[in-house]
Formats: structure tokens, C-alpha cells, sequence
């Protein structure tokens, strides 16, 4: 660390009652702006310059400002193990053996920090977390450029690497300082076309007069302007975030202040502390967009509609989708976007068979590998748990009963449906204050302490709704639903709440009772293999093999098929 450096930041925190690091990280993030705004002009044509940039910028991050000797050493020993098996481990495991070596490494890091217990200090443990996204990724990018690309689909075609990367080239990559710290993630395609400019062509057949304004003789269009309006938001999320925190924090909502408030405002306020604490993450990671868009990374090409370029390539969150979604997919969809990208394209789709939909094995893995990236406090685990089942509730719930609100012939929205979008968004931002607060409090102690004090009001509700789904009320309300809408057949659309972010949304999944019936349906499928193998004979088949699979699994999985 550089002698004296949290001196200033010391005094500060003092006088605003926050934590040094906190303002630290806030100062590195406002810090990237200048620094990527050199790195923006440094010769297009000498990309070393860049690399050897970035990397320096990096490096001191980590060890001038936070002292993070051994956090230097996680990074160099995640990236260069990773290159490593990338070059030299062929066939099919090697992705695989990639991604057990960083999530391994990962899951050790972050039992230390839930051992020193100390989440004011800044750790390694979020840029290791990118660098997950970002060297898994890589693993599967080398794998499909050696495969032929008659298998691949159009994104695996789009970010393949064919030839393995020079090694200034990769640790640029890595220790790209922007976004060394808590994101966003990309992967390697997006930072070697940024780097030999070639994200910045225009496509064939456009008229070089709508080409973005460039300076000089440089390729990367101008972005200062979107960059500077994406640090201003961050900023005032996180100005908010201050002022508010001081009044919606985990010490009231474990104090007998909140004990000692009426039902309703301790629901307003646990909904409050959710949303301050969102803020957080919402200006760090507008910050590190903004200056993403600074160094010209977040290019996204011209939005054909304004003519203008789009610089969301790298967004993360959308904290309007977040706070204005009516339904969960809506709500985790627009949360850690990034995320969702990385769970859904190098996990849910990868442990599918080519050929075959994704299924339970799919939505398990995608589930626990969102679950040991996140770490291993108890209170993640509730979340995640409740979110599954919360999720097949919504998603019943709006096929039973949206259709009324719609015109039974167009399926245009009628006047009324003001009123259902009203309950819907209420339903669901209330829903998830009481789901994710575990999420914030970590502990099973404290996140048992405040669910009882606004007494368990989801699950309650989550149990009856399951309750009403598995009887005759379902298929009478179904049965309605069809005949309402029998004129014109309305179909609803492919939104973000239907199948379109299907193992995308942090891994948590949509239907677990569906998800249930393939799981017994892979065990029969299984049991029939090895009994065709073997050339046995006799034992239970058809119905009966199914009743007796499900009842083993029932015992093993004591009450999962019940909350169901």
C-alpha cells in the first residue's frame, strides 16, 4: 500500500460515519474515469500499450490503494491456472476442469471472509467472483473454437476463440481495470475486438455518414457523454444510499424499534432496507458502466432506430426493470445481468445434451452454481430456496389469471388491468423484501428473527397458493380462463416473465414441481437403461416403477414434494 494513503479516507469516513474501504472503492471507481479516458488514447495501433496499461492501473488498485498482496496472488493464480488448462488439457472435460479449479479456489476465499466476518473491509472475494464469469467463460470459448462450428449456435459461433491469446493479451483481459473490481464481466471476444478495434466497424451495407462521431483519427466513437450521465446516476444512487442507510439498516430491523412498529410498516420498512441496500450495488455498478463506456468496451453498436451508438453492452442492472417489476422473472431478470448471462450460457445450456431441452439436471446445476458463487452464508440459501418456490407460484398465477384482464378476442389489456398491474407489482416487490432480506441479515439467527416478526407472511402465502395449485381449483379457474379467452385465443407474449429467461435468472428455478416430475422421469429413464445393459429381468415397470421411484425420492428429499 502507498505510505499515508488512507489518511484523507480515514478522516472522511470519520466525519461521515461510513467505512475507509467503502470510500476507497467509491474513490477507485471515480478514479477509472480519467484513467480510462487515457487509455482511450493511447495508439490504436500498439495495443501492447494498452495491455501493459491496464494491467499496471490494476495491480495498483490492488496492492497502492488496498494492500491486497494476497489478493494480487488469487488473481495471477486463478488466470494463469486457467491458461494453462486451456492450452493444454484437450477433449470435452476441459471446460469442466476449468471451471472446478476457479470455483474451488473461489469457495476457499470465501470461507475466509465468512470467517474474519468483517464486510465493511474489502477483500479479493468480488473481483475473484468476476473473474469466475470471465476465465469459465474463456474455457468454453477455447473449447468450441476446436469444434466444429456446423454444432455450435450462433452466440457459441460469435465468442468461440479459435487461436489461443498471446499472454499480454489474456492478462489484459483479466486485469481489465474498469471493471477488475465488482464487474461487469465479458468475455475474452469482447475485449480482443475492442482491443484491435474491430468491435467499432460498421456492418456491411451501412453508409459510412451514420458512422458515430469519432475524434481525430480514432475508432472508438466519442462516449463521454453517456459515460458522464452513467457516473451522475451512479452518484446519485449512492448519495442516496447514504442518506438513507443511516435510517434503514440491518441494526433496526434487529432492534426493538422495529419490533414495536405496527404489522404494515415493518413490511414498508424491511422493503426499504432492501431497496437502500439495492442502491448500493446500483451506482458501483453504474460507476464501473460509465467508465466501461468511457474506454469504449460498452460499445454495442448503432441503435438502428435513433442512429445513434448504444453503449449498453455491459449493463448489469436495470434498476427500473428491478423496481418496477410485476412479476420474479421481471425482478431477478433485470438484477446482475451479467450473471444471468454467465449462468445461463456456460451452465444451464452447457449440462443439456446436444440435441435435448434443458431440463432438472440443468436447472440443478445452473441452481447450486449460483448458490457457491454467491458463498456459503445460511441466508443466501434461504433466498434462494424461497425465490424457487415463489417463482412457481407467480408463474401459475399469471396464466390463471391475466387472461381476465385481457380483451378475450385481441388480447389487447382492458381498462381494468391498470388495476392487476397495480396489485401485481405491489404483490411482487413486497414478496421479494421478505425473500431476499436473508440475503442482507446472512445468518440463519437474524433472518429467522425478522420473517417472525412480520410472521412469515410469504411462505404462509406461498403454502396456500401451493395449496390451491394442487387441487380441483386450479383446473376450474384453468378451465375459466380458456373459455374467457376461447373468442380469439389470445396468446401471451414472450416476456420476461415467461420461458424466455428460463435458467437465467441466478439459477433460480421456475416450476420446482415440474422440475420434481423430470427428475423421477431421469431415474426411470436410467433404471431402464442399466436394466436393458444388464439383460435383467422382472421388478416393477411403467406406473408402478414410477410410483416407487417417486416414493424413494419423497424419503429421501423428506417434505420437498409436500412444500411442492
Amino acid at each position: 500500500m502507498i505510505p499515508y494513503i488512507n489518511t484523507p479516507f480515514d478522516y472522511v469516513a470519520g466525519l461521515l460515519g461510513s467505512a475507509t474501504d467503502e470510500l476507497k472503492m467509491i474513490f477507485l471507481f471515480l478514479l477509472s474515469y480519467p484513467l480510462a479516458g487515457v487509455l482511450k488514447r493511447l495508439p490504436d495501433k500498439k495495443p501492447w500499450t494498452k495491455n501493459v496499461f491496464i494491467i499496471s492501473i490494476a495491480v495498483f488498485y490492488l496492492v497502492g490503494l488496498f494492500d491486497l498482496w494476497s489478493g494480487l496472488a488469487t488473481i495471477v493464480f486463478d488466470a494463469a491456472g486457467t491458461y494453462l488448462i486451456a492450452k493444454y488439457v484437450q477433449g470435452q472435460y476441459m471446460p469442466w476442469i476449468g471451471f472446478t479449479f476457479l470455483m474451488g479456489h473461489m469457495s476457499i476465499s470465501h470461507l475466509y471472509r465468512q470467517i474474519a466476518n468483517n464486510p465493511d473491509a474489502v477483500d479479493i472475494t468480488g473481483a475473484q467472483m468476476v473473474m469466475i464469469m470471465k476465465l469459465s467463460s474463456f474455457c468454453w470459448n477455447v473449447y468450441d473454437g476446436r469444434q466444429d462450428p456446423a454444432i455450435l449456435n450462433a452466440d457459441q459461433k460469435e465468442r468461440m476463440v479459435v487461436d489461443l491469446p498471446a499472454p499480454l493479451d489474456f492478462a489484459g483481459f483479466v486485469a481489465f481495470f474498469p471493471s477488475i473490481m465488482i464487474g461487469p464481466a465479458f468475455d475474452y471476444v469482447d475485449y480482443h475486438r475492442w482491443l484491435n478495434t474491430t468491435m467499432f466497424d460498421l456492418p456491411p451495407g451501412t453508409d459510412p455518414l451514420k458512422a458515430p462521431p469519432t475524434r481525430k483519427k480514432r475508432k472508438i466513437p466519442r462516449s463521454a457523454t453517456p459515460a458522464m450521465w452513467k457516473m451522475a446516476t451512479g452518484l446519485l444512487w449512492i448519495f442516496t444510499f447514504l442518506q438513507l442507510s443511516a435510517y434503514f439498516n440491518t441494526s433496526t430491523v434487529l432492534g426493538d424499534k422495529f419490533k414495536n412498529m405496527g404489522f404494515l410498516w415493518r413490511i414498508v420498512h424491511i422493503h426499504m432496507l432492501n431497496l437502500v441496500t439495492r442502491m448500493k450495488y446500483y451506482g458501483a455498478w453504474s460507476l464501473t458502466d460509465g467508465a466501461c463506456t468511457l474506454a469504449g468496451i460498452g460499445y454495442k453498436g448503432v441503435d438502428p432506430n435513433t442512429g445513434k451508438p448504444n453503449w449498453d453492452r455491459l449493463i448489469n442492472v436495470r434498476p427500473f426493470g428491478v423496481e418496477l417489476a410485476q412479476n420474479s422473472h421481471a425482478y431477478l431478470g433485470n438484477w446482475n445481468c451479467n450473471t444471468n448471462h454467465w449462468l445461463r450460457n456456460y451452465m444451464y445450456l452447457r449440462v443439456t445434451p446436444r440435441g435435448q431441452k434443458p431440463g432438472f439436471r440443468a436447472s440443478m446445476a445452473t441452481f447450486v452454481t449460483s448458490a457457491f458463487w454467491h458463498g456459503f452464508y445460511p441466508g443466501y440459501y434461504l433466498t434462494f430456496l424461497l425465490a424457487s418456490f415463489i417463482q412457481n407460484v407467480a408463474k401459475n398465477a399469471r396464466r390463471l389469471l391475466r387472461p381476465f384482464f385481457l380483451h378475450p378476442t385481441t388480447g389487447a389489456p382492458l381498462p381494468r388491468k391498470r388495476y392487476y398491474d397495480i396489485f401485481t407489482w405491489l404483490v411482487t416487490q413486497m414478496t421479494f423484501a421478505f425473500c431476499t432480506s436473508p440475503f442482507i441479515l446472512l445468518t440463519i439467527h437474524d433472518s429467522m428473527l425478522v420473517w417472525r416478526r412480520v410472521y412469515f407472511y410469504v411462505p404462509i402465502g406461498v403454502a396456500l397458493c401451493s395449496l390451491f395449485l394442487a387441487s380441483p381449483g386450479k383446473a376450474w379457474l384453468s378451465k375459466k380462463a380458456k373459455t374467457y379467452g376461447a373468442g380469439g385465443k389470445p396468446q401471451l407474449a414472450r416476456t420476461d416473465s415467461t420461458e424466455s429467461l428460463a435458467g437465467a435468472t441466478l439459477g433460480v428455478p421456475s416450476e420446482p414441481g415440474k422440475e420434481f416430475d423430470e427428475m423421477v422421469d431421469a431415474v426411470m429413464a436410467e433404471v431402464e437403461k442399466q436394466r436393458k445393459t444388464k439383460g435383467s429381468k422382472g421388478g416393477a415397470e411403467g406406473a408402478e416403477l414410477r410410483k416407487q421411484v417417486t416414493a424413494k425420492l419423497e424419503n429421501e428429499l423428506p417434505g420437498f414434494k409436500k412444500e411442492l
